[in-house]
C-alpha cells in the first residue's frame, strides 16, 4: 500500500525525491486528539490536520449531524436554488460577525479570497471608478495558492515559480511580537504604511491581510492596535480592508471573531477550516451591504460559483459545530489553555537552541536558533525541518514545522493532558538540538 502510494500520489508541498514510502505513515482512522496508521501506532494531532480540527476526531454531536443530512439531502446547487442549511448557517455567520450582511459560499479558502478579491475590483467598477484595481497586502501574508491568493499572498520560497503569472501588489511591512518583549519599531512600520497607502490610494481599491496574525508565513502575531490602525487608514484614504479568517477565526488566537477583538470591522472577510470543525470542506466570503448593492445598483453579476458552494452537508456541519462552540463554552476554555501554554513557551525561551518564540491562543511559533540549525546540519546531516518532523514523530507526535520554525496549533479542544503532552514533546525535540550544540 504504501509503495502504491509513492507510485501514484502527488504529495502537498513535498519534495518528492525526499518521499521515503517505506517509512510514510498510512492514517486509517482517527479517535480523539489522535491520528491512527494503519499499524495501530497513534499520533497526538499536533496541526489540528493542517490548522483546522476542532474537537478532535469523532464528535458523536456532530456526526449525528452529518448523517441527518446525509440521510435527507447530500448536495444540491445553489445556482438559482437554495437549500435550508446554507440559509440557517447564513442567519448564524450574520449574528456573530458584526458588521457583515451578506454571506458568499465557496469551498475553501483560496477561493473564498478569490471571491473577495473579485467583489472588491468589481465594487469600484460599479461605482464608476475602474481604475481602483491595485491590490495591497503585508510583507509574509499568505492567503491560499490559487493565483489570486498567491498574489496577494505570496511567500517566496513557496510561489516564486510562478511569479511572472502573479499579478503586481504592494507590499506593506509587517509587524511582529514576540514573547514578553515589545515592539519599539511600530511607529516606524506605521508611518511607512500609511505612507505608501496615500500615495497609490487612487487606484487600489483593497488592502488584503490574515487577521490577528500570519501563520504560513512565520507565526507573526500582530502588536496590539496594529490592526485597528490599519483599518482606520483603510477608511481615511478610501481603501476596501479585506481580512482573511480562514486560519485564524474561530478561536485559534482566542476570540471567535477575530476582527472584534482587533476593534477592526473590515468591509470583506473570509473564515473557513474551523468553521466545520475540520469535518468537511466549506468557506465563506462576508461583506456589507455597500458592496452588495453596487451590484443591483449597477445591474451586475458577481461571475464567481463553485459546484459545491452551499454545500448541505459543510452547512449542516458548520451549524452543529457552532452550537457545540455555545454550549461547551469553548471560547473561555481556550482562554485557560492559552495561559499554561504561554507559562510553557517561557520555561523554553531560554534555550540556547530556541530563539524568537511567539504565541496567542492557541497558536504558537518558536524558531531553532542558527546555533541549533547548524548543529543540525553538521552532527545529523538533516534539514532542520526533517529533524523536527521525524524525533516529533518517533514521540508520537505530528507537527509540521516552517523550515526552522516548531509550529503548534492543536486542535482547540484539545485536552490538558494531551496539550502537556504535546509541548513535552517539543521540550525534548528542544533538548536534543541543544545535545548537538
Amino acid at each position: 500500500m504504501a509503495l502504491f502510494s509513492r507510485h501514484h500520489i502527488w504529495y502537498p508541498y513535498t519534495d518528492m525525491n525526499q518521499w521515503d514510502s517505506s517509512t510514510i505513515k498510512i492514517i486509517t482512522r482517527g479517535r480523539g486528539f489522535y491520528l491512527i496508521d494503519s499499524k495501530g501506532r497513534q499520533y497526538l494531532d499536533g496541526v489540528a490536520s493542517m490548522w483546522c480540527n476542532v474537537w478532535g476526531h469523532g464528535e458523536k454531536e456532530i456526526i449525528r449531524e452529518m448523517k441527518n443530512q446525509i440521510n435527507s439531502l447530500q448536495h444540491s446547487s445553489l445556482f438559482s436554488l437554495a437549500n435550508k442549511p446554507s440559509i440557517e448557517l447564513s442567519v448564524e455567520l450574520l449574528k456573530l460577525s458584526k458588521g457583515m450582511e451578506h454571506v458568499f459560499y465557496t469551498d475553501n479558502g483560496s477561493t473564498a479570497i478569490e471571491v473577495a478579491m473579485k467583489m472588491a475590483l468589481q465594487y469600484y467598477k460599479n461605482r464608476g471608478r475602474p481604475e481602483k484595481r491595485h491590490f495591497v497586502s503585508l510583507q509574509n501574508g499568505y492567503h491560499g495558492d490559487t493565483f489570486g491568493a498567491m498574489s496577494v499572498g505570496y511567500v517566496p520560497r513557496y510561489f516564486s515559480a510562478y511569479r511572472t503569472l502573479l499579478t503586481k501588489v504592494t507590499r506593506l511591512p509587517s509587524p511582529s511580537m514576540m514573547l514578553g518583549e515589545p515592539l519599539f519599531e511600530l511607529d516606524e512600520i506605521l508611518e511607512e504604511t500609511e505612507s505608501c497607502i496615500k500615495k497609490i490610494s487612487a487606484k487600489t481599491c483593497a488592502i488584503v491581510m490574515e487577521s490577528g496574525a500570519q501563520i504560513a508565513g512565520g507565526i507573526k502575531i500582530y502588536p496590539q492596535g496594529y490592526q485597528k490602525k490599519i483599518a482606520k487608514l483603510a477608511r481615511k484614504y478610501g481603501v476596501l480592508l479585506i481580512l482573511d479568517e480562514i486560519a485564524t477565526g474561530f478561536g485559534r488566537l482566542g476570540n471567535m471573531i477575530e476582527y472584534l477583538k482587533q476593534d477592526s470591522v473590515p468591509d470583506i472577510v473570509c473564515f473557513g477550516k474551523a468553521l466545520t470543525a475540520g469535518y468537511t470542506p466549506l468557506a465563506v466570503t462576508l461583506t456589507n451591504s455597500e458592496i452588495f448593492r453596487s451590484f443591483l445598483d449597477s445591474k451586475a453579476k458577481l461571475y464567481h460559483g463553485h459546484t459545491y458552494c452551499g454545500h448541505p452537508i459543510g452547512c449542516a456541519t458548520a451549524i452543529a459545530n457552532l452550537k457545540l462552540y455555545r454550549k461547551r463554552g469553548l471560547i473561555r476554555d481556550i482562554s485557560l489553555k492559552s495561559r499554561f501554554i504561554r507559562k510553557r513557551l517561557y520555561e523554553l525561551q531560554n534555550s540556547p537552541a530556541v530563539s524568537n518564540v511567539r504565541h496567542e491562543g492557541m497558536l504558537a511559533g518558536l524558531d531553532i536558533s542558527n546555533q541549533g540549525i547548524d548543529a543540525i546540519k553538521k552532527r545529523t546531516g538533516e534539514p532542520v525541518d526533517s529533524f523536527i518532523f521525524k524525533n516529533a514523530l518517533h514521540s508520537g507526535v505530528y507537527l509540521r514545522p516552517l523550515e526552522k520554525t516548531i509550529v503548534l496549533i492543536p486542535p482547540l479542544a484539545i485536552d490538558r493532558k494531551n496539550l502537556e503532552y504535546l509541548l513535552s514533546v517539543v521540550g525534548l525535540i528542544i533538548e536534543k538540538v541543544e545535545r548537538l550544540l
